[in-house]
């Protein structure tokens, strides 16, 4: 049985590849992943706070419009709150992991503004790192922002990096845009090697009691991977780009899923967080068992057999899945 994959032009012993974590700040953790099957591990995210606390182009896209929110400054992390995770101690980070595993080590940078993206796209390629994510957080809160320049931003930040690196850049995706397919589309031209649908945004909350808006992490559950194993589907045959799903994988058959719908690796990080690294054996047994009883061969085999243009109905992508399944109420 061969479970091999191929994402951002790396080859894979399987699609199981633990997504940005706390974990990846651990030596001994990352041994343990690839131990018990992980085929590759994102790092932990690199904010761009941490590399130019004072950028101007970044205060102005976190400030914009927030003179007529005052609340709105409190979505956004202050730049001290970093100071424990310093951009030279990431690169070194990037170096021991190099030495103490033999899978790939794809990094991540967290940011807005195409400030420091450059320099530090350029010091993660030379510190070894097979590859780079950026993932990119931004809550337009200016109601004069148009979606054309929150999409250009995007763009923007993908140029600015792969003008300056020549290892793999994948671009770590929100559902949130008017035509989602259309943006997908648009980073694939501009150069992505690879998308990762979705990014899951950490939403705050009210406490009634101190009147103070909150932040709390909730761990994702198998359900929220709907959303991302729709737009896999659509999108599986339609971009040049590798493609990886990662909100929602907790069990074995949560990865065939993402398999089928199209993608070449399932990312996952709350599992991991709750049951810890060895969760990733049983998710790989499950994955195995799995294709033995419906007789695949290969990863590669399956791989799209459930996507929008593999389907007989492909309008269960669509419009039409609604209203059956409202019709089905009855």
């Amino acid at each position: 049985m061969n479970l091999s994959t191929n994402y951002l032009g790396l080859k894979l012993k399987n699609p199981l590849v633990p997504s940005a974590s706390p974990l990846s700040a651990n030596v001994d953790k990352v041994k343990e992943l690839e131990a018990y099957g992980a085929a590759a591990v994102v790092m932990y995210s690199l904010f761009e706070e941490q590399i130019q606390h004072e950028s101007e182009e970044l205060d102005t896209f976190l400030t914009a419009g927030t003179e007529s929110f005052a609340e709105a400054l409190s979505y956004f992390p202050l730049p001290e709150e970093f100071h424990n995770l310093e951009a030279e101690e990431y690169l070194k980070q990037i170096s021991r992991l190099k030495e103490a595993v033999d899978i790939p080590v794809i990094a991540s940078l967290n940011g807005v503004s195409t400030g420091g993206w450059m320099k530090y796209a350029t010091n993660i390629q030379q510190a070894g790192a097979d590859a780079l994510e950026l993932n990119i957080y931004y809550i337009p809160t200016d109601p004069e922002m148009t979606a054309e320049k929150v999409e250009q931003m995007y763009l923007d930040d993908l140029k600015t990096v792969k003008q300056n690196i020549s290892i793999p850049v994948a671009i770590k995706l929100n559902p949130f845009f008017t035509a989602f397919a259309n943006m997908a589309k648009k980073l694939d031209n501009a150069g992505a090697d690879g998308l990762v649908l979705f990014n899951r945004f950490y939403q705050p909350d009210i406490d009634l009691n101190e009147l103070e808006v909150v932040h709390d992490l909730e761990f994702s559950d198998s359900y929220e991977m709907r959303l991302p194993l729709r737009w896999m589907a659509i999108l599986y045959g339609k971009v040049k780009a590798s493609l990886a799903l990662t909100t929602g994988i907790h069990t074995g058959e949560d990865v065939v899923k993402a398999v089928m719908a199209g993608a070449d690796a399932a990312m996952m990080t709350s599992v991991l967080l709750m049951k810890g690294p060895r969760k990733l054996e049983r998710m790989l047994e499950d994955l195995k068992s799995w294709m033995e009883v419906h007789e695949y061969e290969s990863v590669q085999q399956m791989k799209g057999s459930m996507s929008y243009k593999a389907i007989a109905e492909p309008a269960a992508y669509e419009r039409a899945n609604y209203m059956k399944t409202l019709q089905s109420i009855k």
